[in-house]
């Protein structure tokens, strides 16, 4: 089986292209969904509250609103989220890869190269926007989010050149 990673900055579209992956028979493992079901886990909110306690933990729950403020200000936190949550992660998907029927599927990740991901694919895509169109689509994403809450995000992704020098295709979008 041929696994690919969908990869690039946010706002760039990648969930946008991933659903023409689908209509064409790939099937795409949403790692943001799938990371957010993690979440609400038990064993997984017990990681939370005894590493960061209520500063990501509200009625027993993760808030993440507290939980983003956290890993877009503070690098360590971010590191050590990513540390915990990607092999529970990559679990979840190699159950749902064996259920796959195909020869290729691919995972819809923006943080790929961030997070050292790359060993686990056979190619990677990267999709890539100008900083203009990005800018839009967050922003019409995220209303709510200030100027400084995209610049911080934007911030904590490698920048799109790189991503681009270490991708196997780019998909202009």
């Amino acid at each position: 089986m041929v696994r690919i990673a969908l990869t690039g900055g946010i706002g760039t579209g990648k969930t946008h292209l991933s659903k023409h992956f689908v209509e064409m028979g790939i099937p795409v493992f949403y790692a943001d969904e799938e990371a957010k079901k993690l979440y609400s886990e038990p064993e997984v909110i017990r990681f939370f509250s005894s590493t960061f306690g209520d500063v990501v933990i509200s009625d027993g729950k993760i808030d993440f609103k507290k939980l983003s403020d956290l890993i877009f200000s503070d690098e360590n936190a971010r590191i050590r989220v990513n540390q915990y949550i990607h092999p529970l992660l990559f679990e979840r998907f190699y159950q749902w890869e064996e259920k796959q029927k195909c020869n290729i599927i691919m995972m819809e990740s923006a943080i790929v190269f961030e997070a050292g991901l790359e060993h686990h694919f056979d190619k990677i895509i990267v999709v890539d926007s100008s900083m203009e169109v990005r800018l839009e689509r967050i922003r019409k994403k995220y209303p709510h989010w200030s100027d400084e809450e995209i610049q911080k995000r934007i911030a904590t992704q490698l920048p799109q050149e790189e991503k681009c020098m270490r991708a196997d295709l780019i998909l202009k979008n």
